[in-house]
């Protein structure tokens, strides 16, 4: 039998992955709506939730922290393999603001979100057009390219002549970069690749002129 991954959520840790009975337990004490927790060798977890709506409804709410570590979450998509993402590729919330009213369909958000990473999804309320500040969509970051604080949008006027529109981009959330391995999930100070530094030895000349550290 096939499982059917429609109201699943693949989610992958940032940094060293925890054991699967806290994992377990936390979402279930978080995510009431959570009706299995699974677990790959590789490192990925996945979330099946009872609705599709709960599922949405958490991956939309991120990013989550467990323990001050942050799970990455994504929707289980057809044909999605189960590769771990690039060192510097993590997906990110972003909110485009000053959208031109033409740019407010699946295409048109494609379109501007591409700008700045691979556009995954929008969130909910996005897709219903109830909320025009801003448009929140899910992008495929590639955090080692500069991050763009605005994009610059051409439209098209009745005259065949075209409109220069920016639109802002905002982060919600970036994860910690190590700009020693390059990876991320954690600060240089937390790197498992650096060595330790021993502590500074204190030494002191005696009377007698000889030398000795100090205790």
């Amino acid at each position: 039998m096939v499982h059917n991954v429609g109201n699943d959520g693949r989610g992958l840790f940032l940094g060293k992955r925890p054991y699967f009975h806290h994992v377990n337990e936390f979402a279930r004490s978080v995510w009431p709506m959570v009706r299995e927790v699974k677990a790959t060798a590789n490192g990925f977890f996945f979330f099946e939730f009872k609705t599709m709506a709960a599922m949405e409804e958490v991956i939309e709410g991120g990013p989550w922290l467990f323990h001050g570590q942050a799970i990455v979450l994504q929707k289980w998509e057809p044909g999605m393999v189960l590769r771990k993402l690039q060192h510097t590729q993590v997906p990110v919330w972003i909110k485009l603001r000053h959208l031109p009213v033409e740019l407010w369909t699946t295409e048109g958000l494609s379109i501007v979100a591409s700008g700045v990473g691979k556009p995954l999804y929008p969130d909910a309320i996005t897709r219903a057009c109830t909320r025009l500040d801003f448009a929140r969509v899910c992008v495929m970051l590639d955090i080692s390219a500069k991050l763009l604080k605005h994009i610059v949008i051409m439209i098209p006027k009745e005259d065949g002549s075209e409109v220069a529109c920016k639109v802002d981009v905002e982060y919600e959330w970036l994860p910690p970069k190590c700009t020693t391995c390059h990876s991320l999930g954690h600060a240089i100070k937390d790197c498992p690749t650096t060595k330790p530094r021993p502590p500074p030895v204190s030494v002191y000349v005696q009377t007698d002129g000889t030398a000795a550290e100090s205790p």
